[in-house]
């Protein structure tokens, strides 16, 4: 991007009423055969027209064609039972019946790539299409076959390197990973993590980002958050390996958080996806809240580096607060775009 502080969501947008339940995560569809496919398009065009509207400069799909930013990904996979479920952990923090590896993992066919030609063919902008890291993958499933959390990740490295070279054939400009698992599992991420992610951007020439988190604004991870006391320093924990990696751009969440924004230091150097956009609220920020947030970030990150965005995904937000936020971001980040053009 030519233009300084360019703007972006973290990934997810609300789907609209008519094509699957709002304000939930895991909505059954409510169209069927042809006219999903069709419903399908139609959202991503509706999110797209949003953010447009919004002066979102790198757009994406809102994540309209897929009902879960992980398992939607998994579901075109071999080597995984769907009808086999078992109980698992999700980051430590909830539990849920989730799929069960069975053989080995494969890629049959590209995934996302035809939504991702879609979105390129709508827009000139700059697009960003979203990938679920190895790493939380593996933390979405019961692994039957590997019975290796690490074997298992490196599989899905491979996997996702395939998808991601296949987007930016497609035209894709950032491939994001999200990998709130690095939140969590913090001896994992240093161990093999960080490096099954550097697997997975292997080859890429387009821009690449990591998007770790403290999650989507459900109950289970506003409680977590309750937990973590005054200062939430979870990202100290990697981000100086992530700071030696090959990936580009890293994201946080720092809106209404209790996260030290000096932890930005850790990664100085890198392009930083600053949160500016509390998604665990319905308050909508005002331009000056965002643009506070940002002028704060720039006390760490360079103008040229500093990327506002959301927090995390705006699924299961209502639609109507969505936008709102999404102005907000738009306004914000012009509002401190002025000020260092001066």
């Amino acid at each position: 991007m030519n233009r300084i502080l360019p703007t972006s969501t973290a990934g997810s947008l609300p789907k609209p009423s008519w094509l699957a339940e709002p304000e939930k995560l895991w909505s059954p569809w409510k169209l069927k055969g042809d006219e999903l496919a069709v419903g399908k398009h139609d959202a991503l065009r509706l999110a797209l027209d949003d953010q447009r509207q919004a002066g979102i400069d790198i757009v994406g799909d809102g994540e309209q064609t897929r009902q879960h930013f992980v398992t939607t990904f998994i579901e075109h996979l071999s080597g995984v039972d769907f009808e086999k479920r078992e109980t698992v952990r999700i980051r430590n923090r909830y539990d849920a019946s989730v799929p069960t590896v069975v053989g080995a993992v494969a890629r049959p066919k590209p995934v996302f790539v035809d939504d991702a030609t879609y979105l390129r063919a709508q827009t000139s902008q700059p697009i960003k299409w979203t990938l679920p890291g190895p790493m939380t993958m593996i933390d979405t499933l019961y692994d039957a076959h590997y019975r290796s959390r690490e074997k298992l990740a490196w599989e899905f490295a491979t996997i996702l390197n395939q998808e991601a070279k296949a987007l930016e054939a497609a035209g894709v400009d950032v491939i994001q990973f999200d990998e709130p698992a690095f939140n969590v599992f913090f001896e994992e991420a240093n161990d093999w993590g960080i490096a099954t992610l550097e697997r997975a951007i292997e080859g890429l020439t387009c821009e690449t980002a990591v998007h770790i988190c403290y999650g989507y604004g459900i109950k289970a991870n506003t409680d977590w958050k309750k937990t973590l006391g005054s200062e939430w320093r979870q990202y100290e924990e990697t981000f100086p390996n992530l700071q030696k990696s090959k990936i580009d751009i890293i994201s946080l969440e720092c809106h209404r958080s209790r996260v030290p924004l000096d932890l930005i230091e850790l990664i100085r150097g890198k392009k930083v996806m600053v949160g500016a956009i509390d998604v665990a609220s319905d308050a909508i920020e005002t331009p000056e809240e965002v643009a506070d947030t940002l002028r704060k970030a720039l006390q760490f990150v360079d103008a040229d580096k500093l990327y506002p965005s959301t927090n995390c995904g705006m699924a299961p937000l209502s639609r109507q607060v969505a936008r709102g936020k999404l102005n907000a971001l738009g306004a914000g980040a012009d509002i401190v775009r002025r000020e260092l053009e001066g």
